[in-house]
């Protein structure tokens, strides 16, 4: 499958990738990368949410992309973990877990009508970890909003949202993500480049409908009919993955704020130009990949995305820090 390079997002981030001013790209190395990572396996994502109810899957996966945001602590750098069973589970996968428990409790958190009585109290009972997971109180604003939309004009339930338009992601503004960021405020995840350019990362909003294609397209259940247009997932993790493989050379005064916790203002050149980056290059990393593969065995960017969240999301390597209900 070929990449659209001419997707909403792809296209975006032509301005930025054209004039970076903090970081520097390494395309040789992407080249290098491709010569080894091309011949791994490149499994589906694991997101600890049950299967069994194809309806219920796709409710919980947009639930968890409502917060599927900020689980590192910004003043002291400690990300949100819980236990289970023994084993360590951390940030997003952490959130998933408590979100998986809660319904199997009976409190079922993807009703919209469930939502809008939510309080601070039940939600801090629900995600109970290591540290009290980061802003709590605009992850309740959120749910109360994101509540109320579902109740006013979908019954509350997520199933009428993505029924109501083409399983595609663009279609001539009735696509997935175009309703979904008209429609529920808080999945726009666009920026301002030099005070003239709409940068499009929609993260969370692919991150929901990439879930719910690569566990149903199989059972027929759900089915997107446009991936080719799907970037990566403009987070924390990737970038470090990137900065690791010495594809991406950030500059001297970058490079320290990152590594000494220093914040990041949202939309400030230096957060636009690393999260552009990522998405940048692992549009070209998907496709130095899949030269190297037989054609039936060709890879999406998310596929690449997952393979490098998977891999660094509890490294102990320094990430930029942005105060964000976006990722």
């Amino acid at each position: 499958m070929d990449i659209n390079w001419d997707s909403k997002v792809l296209k975006s981030l032509d301005p930025v990738i054209d004039n970076l001013q903090n970081i520097r790209l390494n395309e040789h190395e992407i080249i290098n990368v491709a010569d080894w990572i091309a011949y791994e396996e490149f499994p589906p994502p694991e997101q600890n949410i049950s299967k069994n109810n194809p309806e219920e899957y796709i409710r919980t996966t947009m639930l968890i992309n409502t917060l599927n945001f900020a689980f590192t602590d910004f003043e002291s750098g400690i990300k949100y973990e819980i236990v289970r069973e023994g084993k360590e589970l951390s940030d997003s996968e952490a959130m998933f877990t408590q979100i998986q428990e809660a319904i199997s409790s009976g409190i079922k958190l993807y009703d919209g009508n469930i939502l809008t009585s939510l309080d601070d109290k039940q939600l801090k009972k629900i995600f109970t970890g290591n540290i009290e997971m980061p802003m709590m109180a605009e992850r309740l604003e959120i749910l109360l909003d994101v509540g109320t939309k579902l109740s006013d004009d979908y019954e509350g339930d997520w199933m009428n949202f993505i029924n109501a338009g083409p399983e595609k992601l663009y279609h001539n503004g009735e696509g997935l993500i175009e309703r979904l960021i008209t429609e529920f405020p808080r999945f726009d995840d666009t920026s301002r480049h030099n005070e003239k350019n709409d940068i499009h990362f929609y993260k969370l909003a692919q991150l929901a409908f990439w879930g719910m294609h690569a566990e149903l397209a199989g059972s027929e259940e759900f089915f997107i009919e446009d991936m080719e247009s799907m970037s990566a997932f403009a987070d924390y993790i990737v970038p470090v993955a990137l900065e690791v493989m010495k594809i991406v050379k950030y500059g001297d005064e970058l490079e320290s704020k990152i590594m000494n916790g220093i914040l990041l203002a949202k939309n400030s050149l230096e957060e636009i130009e690393i999260r552009a980056t990522s998405l940048y290059v692992t549009a070209k990393l998907t496709e130095e990949i899949n030269k190297r593969r037989p054609v039936e065995k060709s890879i999406i960017i998310p596929q690449l995305d997952y393979r490098l969240w998977k891999q660094y999301h509890s490294t102990h390597r320094p990430h930029h820090l942005t105060i964000t209900t976006m990722y």
